[in-house]
């Protein structure tokens, strides 16, 4: 009987959301995994068993958690984790990693992040919504992108209504206008040298109340979501294009390679020359 599977989504076309790799593991006593840092999110629902989990955020904060059947764990981009099952009744597991423009926002909702790594389903039945799911889609690796990218927004909206720790939307219709708007407007012009302002400007709004409004909604700076936008389109011109880095550079809105590619190695764990090597398009 196999105690282990994972598997790779192949596809890089799609920015909002998208899965990286997906599977489970019943572990042997004490198997350990770390300390390592992820350049995604990745999410692990524990099906049976006991375990640890030790973080460590980037402003230094250090965590550990003791974890049960039906409970989750989130690892953060930049997080210091290190995990390990119990002795004498090792975790099994199914785990999740994915990344995407409103991976934030998502996740945000759920009442997840760095400061609240573990996920707490309002109960037992509620987390197994979550758990078949992800074992949906660790069981279907051969399934279209279409589908398992479909699988990966139910994930996530089970995620968000089963969380213990749901942060309840607030300010309506209105407040998305402004986003999506915002949104709109970076897609438009990632090209170039944008401000808050600017952004700010575009919907009519005043420059700290439209951040705020932004990171409550997206979970992150507008800045940060328009350098994850820029290194997003930067990506997906790295792998279906033969355009040089200084190009897709300049077209991401980055007149300065150097900085380009220390944006790109801090966000995908290595430069631009050695992503695209790794992931070109057969043609």
């Amino acid at each position: 009987m196999e105690d282990y599977f994972f598997s790779v989504f192949p596809s890089e076309n799609f920015l909002d959301m998208r899965p990286y790799q997906y599977g489970w593991e019943q572990c042997a006593p004490l198997h350990s995994f770390g300390p390592f840092v992820r350049n995604h999110y990745l999410f692990h629902y524990v099906i049976s068993g006991h375990g640890r989990l030790d973080t460590t955020d980037r402003d230094g904060v250090r965590r550990d958690y003791t974890l049960e059947k039906d409970q989750g764990f989130l690892l953060c981009p930049g997080q210091i984790s290190t995990y390990a099952a119990d002795k004498d009744d090792p975790w099994r597991y199914v785990w999740l990693e994915f990344d995407g423009l409103r991976a934030s926002e998502f996740l945000n909702h759920a009442g997840l992040g760095e400061d609240q790594s573990i996920y707490r389903p309002l109960s037992p039945a509620q987390g197994q919504k979550v758990r078949d799911v992800m074992l949906y889609i660790a069981e279907h690796a051969d399934a279209s992108s279409l589908r398992l990218v479909g699988c990966l927004y139910l994930f996530l909206d089970a995620l968000i209504e089963t969380s213990s720790t749901r942060r309840p939307l607030r300010g309506g219709q209105l407040r998305d206008f402004y986003i999506q708007e915002a949104i709109t407007y970076m897609e438009q012009n990632f090209h170039r040298e944008l401000s808050v302002e600017e952004l700010a400007d575009a919907c009519k709004l005043n420059r700290s109340y439209f951040s705020k409004l932004f990171r409550e909604s997206m979970g992150c700076p507008p800045q940060e979501f328009l350098i994850r936008l820029r290194l997003s389109k930067a990506a997906d011109m790295l792998k279906g294009t033969s355009r040089s880095v200084g190009e897709i550079s300049a077209q991401c809105g980055y007149p300065n390679q150097l900085h380009f590619s220390r944006a790109f190695r801090k966000r995908y764990g290595m430069p631009p020359r050695e992503w695209r090597d790794q992931n070109k398009m057969k043609r």
